[in-house]
């Protein structure tokens, strides 16, 4: 294959990429999220991530799940869209700001309060306080520079059959470039690295969005 063949190729997957992380339509108030997540600065889950969050949720039939790191309330609206009627989410974020956003956002989907415990505080700090093997799903979207924590404090809280999530699992490309070694780029790579290596998982690499980590809890 001649130089312009892989560029179009490349291009062609790109777009391609693109295009299916946009497929399919948002709710109203999931675009409202979106909206206030960038007047905030926070980068939200992409579509395609929120609509897999949704899909994997529903697929484990989840009533208990930890988010960490709630930004303006897009991926905790995808989990809770996906959870049992009964489910609660249970979100951590060290900023209130955020979290008063995302309870907006909640409140506007129609979503009973009891449904949303938000905590106001640092992942590594609230973690160790939840119950072990009580939750069917977390969803890491905090600092990267945690993730090897935050994957051991999972493996901890999910039952057998439960899922982990790790968001920004491909950090805009630079896991992949062998040559970064950038401190959130060297630590994303050790928490997938370690999903690899322990007992407790059995992960896959996804490219959407920024990259998810999905990891059966066996």
């Amino acid at each position: 294959m001649n130089a312009a063949a892989n560029t179009t190729s490349a291009t062609g997957q790109v777009a391609s990429l693109v295009y299916a992380d946009a497929f399919g339509a948002e709710p109203e108030h999931t675009a409202a999220a979106r909206d206030a997540a960038r007047s905030l600065g926070i980068a939200a889950a992409t579509p395609g991530t929120a609509a897999l969050l949704a899909l994997l949720a529903r697929m484990v039939g989840a009533r208990a799940a930890v988010e960490i790191g709630t930004g303006a309330g897009v991926s905790g609206l995808a989990l809770l869209a996906g959870m049992e009627p009964d489910g609660i989410l249970t979100s951590i974020d060290l900023e209130p700001e955020h979290q008063a956003a995302a309870r907006k956002a909640i409140a506007s989907a129609g979503v009973p309060n009891r449904r949303a415990r938000l905590i106001a505080g640092a992942g590594l700090a609230v973690l160790p306080k939840l119950s072990d093997g009580a939750y069917d799903f977390v969803f890491v979207d905090g600092d990267p520079l945690e993730y090897v924590e935050y994957v051991e404090q999972a493996a901890r809280l999910l039952r057998s059959g439960g899922l982990l999530v790790v968001n920004h699992a491909l950090a805009g490309g630079t896991v992949a470039d062998s040559g970064n070694e950038d401190d959130e780029t060297v630590i994303i790579r050790e928490a997938l690295a370690a999903t690899q290596t322990m007992e407790e998982f059995t992960p896959v690499l996804l490219p959407v969005g920024d990259g998810l980590l999905v990891a059966l809890r066996t």
